[in-house]
């Protein structure tokens, strides 16, 4: 099932069951995912979808941040509930030793050794974990690592 019909089927179970979070955040995601295939001129592949999708997740996050900072309970609650939705479209996310494992054999495998090598790691790293891992994150444990 592509990911436009597996949205199209969790749209119209949302407007069943009247789920307005859910109906709310699986029509952003149809609609950027129109959006980036007009631009486009074409038909996204599995890797742009994942991209798109990424983004909105990142849009979130972001969100998420700014509502903290200024106390907002309410729509904290409500971001989160729109992260879990977006997150059952992502590939299964990279726990923290996965992630780690998988820098230090990148690390090996380009031969870096200090922290000048980082972005031979990163450009090397990035495809393998493309929408399964947070880019600060990454960015975080390849310093740690590169800084020992």
């Amino acid at each position: 099932m592509t990911l436009n019909e597996q949205l199209t089927q969790d749209l119209k179970a949302a407007m069943k069951a009247k789920d307005k979070t859910k109906l709310n955040v699986v029509r952003m995601i149809k609609t950027s995912l129109t959006n980036a295939k007009i631009k486009k001129g074409a038909d996204l592949t599995a890797e742009e979808e994942l991209q798109v999708l990424s983004t909105e997740m990142k849009q979130r996050k972001e969100s998420l941040v700014e509502f903290e900072k200024g106390g907002r309970d309410d729509l904290i609650t409500e971001v989160k509930a729109e992260m879990a939705i977006v997150e059952n479209y992502l590939p299964k996310q990279l726990n923290k030793d996965e992630l780690s494992a998988l820098i230090s054999a990148t690390i090996t495998e380009v031969g870096a050794t200090s922290m000048k090598d980082m972005g031979k790691v990163m450009s090397t790293l990035m495809p393998k974990v493309k929408g399964r891992a947070d880019g600060g994150q990454i960015n975080q444990i390849v310093k740690e690592l590169l800084s020992k």
